[in-house]
């Protein structure tokens, strides 16, 4: 078996990544998808530290991330989709002033 602090290790690495790519960015679906990364990140330090302290906490703690970054790929998909039916662009550079 994996010990938890490889897999603590691996999801700072991935959480590491994905901030990285969030603020180096400039495409709203690449920005989205590297939030994503995030969040697998964080799933996989509540399962490393579920196994290191032998409690199931972390593992529901998962489950209820993995609900939370489905609903939020939906609302951020259909903002996307809002923004490029208004700009016909979902570049973050292109749209500087979302209020008219």
């Amino acid at each position: 078996m994996i010990p938890a602090e490889y897999l603590a290790g691996l999801g700072a690495i991935l959480f590491c990544i994905g901030l990285v790519g969030v603020f180096t960015r400039a495409n709203a679906i690449i920005v989205l998808m590297c939030v994503e990364i995030m969040l697998n990140a964080v799933n996989l330090n509540f399962v490393a530290g579920a196994l290191h302290h032998g409690d199931v906490t972390g593992w529901v703690f998962t489950a209820i991330a993995i609900a939370i970054a489905a609903a939020e790929v939906a609302v951020g998909l259909a903002i996307f989709l809002a923004l490029y039916g208004e700009h016909e662009s979902i570049s973050l550079d292109d749209i500087t002033n979302l209020k008219h």
